[in-house]
C-alpha cells in the first residue's frame, strides 16, 4: 500500500485528511506560556483571534522523529510506501526530524520530500501525489513528478500589516513603524528556495490587490491544477481579490484559510492565490 503523510502547516482540514486516508503529524505552536497543537487543539479563527489579543509571538515547534517514527515502524512491518511532503526546510525542522526517524528505521520505502512550500502549497503538491498513487503509478515516478512541480507551484500574497514580519524578525521596528504610518502593505512569496520574501511594497490595499494579481498573470496558469485564493482572517480583502480574478476571466477553485504555521509571520487580513505556473 502507498501511503502520504503531511504535517499540519498544510492547512488540511481534519475532514479531508480522513477522507484521503493520509498520515498527520502536527506542529507545536507556543503563544505566552500556552501549547496548542496545530489542527488538532488549535483552530484556525481561534488561533488569529489569541493572536489579535496578545503581544507575544507565536513560536512553533517540529515535531519530534517520535512524532513519525510509529508511523515509519507501522509502514516497515506492512511493507507500505510513503510520501512524506513536509513542510520547507527554511522555515522549520520537520524534514529532518522525519530523516532521522527513516534512519532509526532503517527502511527505504520512506520518500522524505522536501516541499520548499507551505499552506496550501503542500496540498497541491499532496494532492498531485494522490492522484497519482490512485493511477498505481511507480513510486520512483511518483518521486520525479513531484521534484519536477515542487519549483511551479506558487503563492503570492498581499499583507494587511507589517506588525507580524517586524514580531518574527523579518523586518526592523523602525521600518515596520514608518510602513504602517505611509499605510505600507507588502507583497509576499515563497521562494524557490523556500523561504519567505518580500517581492514587493504597496500604497494601500488596492495596489496590494492589484500586484498579486500581475504577478499572477506574469507567471502564466497551468490551468490543469486549481488555483485557489486564500485568506488568513477577514475575507474582505479576498473577496476583492477574487472579484478581480473572475473580472479578468479567472476560474478559482475554492478559498481556504491559512492557518497558523504560516499565518503567525502574516497576521489577519491577508490575501492571495496559491497556484501552478505554467
Amino acid at each position: 500500500m502507498v501511503k502520504i503523510l503531511v504535517d499540519s502547516s498544510s492547512d488540511y482540514e481534519p475532514e479531508e485528511i480522513k477522507e484521503k486516508g493520509f498520515e498527520f503529524v502536527p506542529i507545536s505552536i507556543t503563544i505566552g506560556d500556552t501549547d496548542y497543537i496545530d489542527g488538532v487543539s488549535l483552530e484556525k479563527d481561534e488561533f488569529y483571534e489569541i493572536l489579535k489579543g496578545t503581544e507575544d509571538f507565536p513560536k512553533t515547534s517540529q515535531p519530534s522523529p517520535q512524532a513519525f517514527l510509529d508511523i515509519f515502524k507501522d509502514a516497515k512491518e506492512k511493507q507500505d510506501t510513503i510520501f512524506c511532503i513536509l513542510l520547507s526546510s527554511e522555515l522549520s525542522g520537520t524534514c529532518q526530524s522525519a530523516q532521522l526517524a527513516k534512519n532509526m528505521v532503517d527502511y527505504e520505502s520512506i520518500y522524505i520530500i522536501d516541499s520548499l512550500s507551505a499552506t496550501y502549497m503542500i496540498k497541491i503538491l499532496a494532492d498531485y501525489t494522490y492522484e497519482l498513487v490512485q493511477k498505481n503509478t511507480p513510486a520512483e515516478e511518483i518521486l520525479q513528478k513531484i521534484e519536477a512541480l515542487k519549483p511551479r507551484v506558487t503563492l503570492f500574497a498581499g499583507l494587511d500589516t507589517l506588525e507580524y514580519l517586524c514580531k518574527g524578525g523579518r523586518l526592523s521596528k523602525s521600518a515596520a513603524a514608518i510602513g504602517e504610518l505611509a499605510n505600507i502593505k507588502p507583497v509576499i512569496t515563497v521562494t524557490e528556495k523556500g523561504a519567505v520574501g518580500v517581492l514587493g511594497k504597496c500604497l494601500g490595499k488596492n495596489k496590494a490587490i492589484a500586484q498579486v494579481f500581475k504577478h499572477l498573470q506574469e507567471s502564466g496558469l497551468d490551468d490543469s491544477f486549481p488555483l485557489y485564493t486564500i485568506y488568513t482572517y477577514g475575507t474582505d480583502n479576498c473577496q476583492r481579490l477574487e472579484e478581480k480574478l473572475e473580472e479578468n476571466g479567472y476560474s478559482t477553485s475554492k478559498r481556504l484559510q491559512v492557518g497558523a504555521t504560516i499565518g503567525s509571520h502574516i497576521g489577519p487580513e491577508a490575501f492571495g492565490v496559491v497556484f501552478v505556473k505554467q
